[in-house]
């Protein structure tokens, strides 16, 4: 995406930043959680590294882009699910809030009356520029040494920028998303993995003890004795390539092995707690990643309504009543909702709407289609 190269075409860049009254700053370069790191290495831990966040977040994202949508113009509908520049925008605008908080999402100008394209920058490189009255009025994007600042909207009051935030009570401008809240969980199901894979790194048995049996009271190792000991048992007995090899130890020394008791030696359990915490902060039952010991949920039917309930339809409803706002600046782009007869995870509970209604003696034909979300008959 040559975010540069299209806004030359239209006004000559400003590679340098105007920065008005109530500049604000780059909230990912000042942002820390508890275990004192910025968003961007939170996210290279949580993401990259962490099997249960990145199933988290791919689970909620994933549904989020595949929801059937009732919308009533083609041409927005073409918008929502062209990919721009590779991207599945309302998977890429998902994730973004998830992790950062916010999202961008630009709207570059075609030959017709709507956008060419939507597309949804990366959070880390927006910063917000505000008015003399603390309202937002341009973005500035980084990439590298280069700066580009975007007009929230352009010289006919079209929206150019649309910028989706979660609420963030001790934020204005900026979102504060669920990886915020799971950063520590993160952290300790990291390091219980590494502190396993170290235990099978040594045979998946505790470490011993050399201990010296002094022939003479009060005689010891000597220093060049104790350095070449150490080396020894680096090179010949460390690691998982030498577990299981017998070890001969010369005279005056010999191997007393440190045990640990089972609940010690027991992380699982420890992964099991922040894999839920993980989860929990994430909006998804942790029955559908396969967490075991979790009872919360009668079965996988329940947990997955309550997945698409609580957390991929609400964030849903956000993105889309954000664009659907931006793009009105541009044209009449009429209705953009999920459709909910469509998905089959809530179809017990549509169905029973359905049934109540129809059995509504006392409402109109046009009552019940706005009650199921319809507009109204055709005469």
């Amino acid at each position: 995406m040559n975010i540069f190269g299209f806004k030359s075409r239209r006004t000559a860049a400003r590679l340098a930043p105007v920065r008005p009254l109530g500049w604000v700053g780059d909230i990912y370069a000042r942002s820390a959680s508890p275990t004192g790191r910025n968003i961007t290495e939170q996210i290279r831990a949580a993401y990259a590294h962490n099997p249960v966040a990145q199933r988290c977040c791919r689970l909620v994202a994933e549904a989020v882009a595949g929801t059937p949508l009732l919308i009533d113009d083609a041409s927005v509908a073409a918008l929502l699910c062209e990919r721009a520049g590779g991207q599945v925008l309302l998977e890429s605008v998902a994730t973004q809030l998830m992790l950062h908080g916010n999202a961008y999402v630009q709207l570059l100008p075609g030959a017709g009356e709507l956008p060419a394209e939507l597309y949804a920058l990366r959070p880390e490189r927006v910063s917000v520029e505000l008015d003399a009255q603390g309202w937002p009025a341009a973005f500035a994007y980084r990439v590298g040494g280069q700066v580009q600042r975007l007009d929230a909207c352009d010289a006919l009051g079209r929206t150019s920028v649309v910028h989706i935030h979660t609420i963030n009570p001790i934020d204005d401008h900026y979102g504060l998303g669920c990886l915020s809240a799971a950063a520590q969980a993160v952290a300790i199901h990291n390091s219980a993995g590494a502190w396993n894979h170290a235990l099978l790194d040594n045979a998946a048995r505790p470490s011993g003890a050399l201990v010296y049996d002094a022939g003479d009271k009060g005689a010891a190792l000597s220093a060049v004795q104790f350095e070449r000991l150490k080396a020894e048992m680096a090179a010949q007995f460390q690691g998982s390539a030498n577990a299981g090899r017998p070890m001969l130890l010369e005279g005056g020394l010999r191997w007393q092995a440190i045990s640990m008791t089972p609940a010690e030696m027991d992380f699982l359990s420890l992964k099991d707690s922040a894999a839920r915490d993980i989860a929990m902060a994430f909006g998804v039952p942790p029955m559908l990643i396969g967490i075991p010991g979790d009872a919360t949920y009668a079965n996988y039917r329940e947990a997955s309504k309550a997945l698409w309930r609580q957390t991929v339809l609400p964030m849903l409803g956000t993105i889309l009543a954000s664009l659907k706002q931006g793009l009105a600046t541009w044209g009449e782009v009429g209705r953009m909702t999920p459709a909910l007869d469509h998905i089959s995870a809530l179809s017990e509970d549509r169905e029973r709407l359905w049934n109540q209604v129809s059995a509504a003696d006392f409402l109109s034909v046009d009552e019940k289609r706005a009650v199921l979300g319809f507009g109204e008959s055709v005469r």
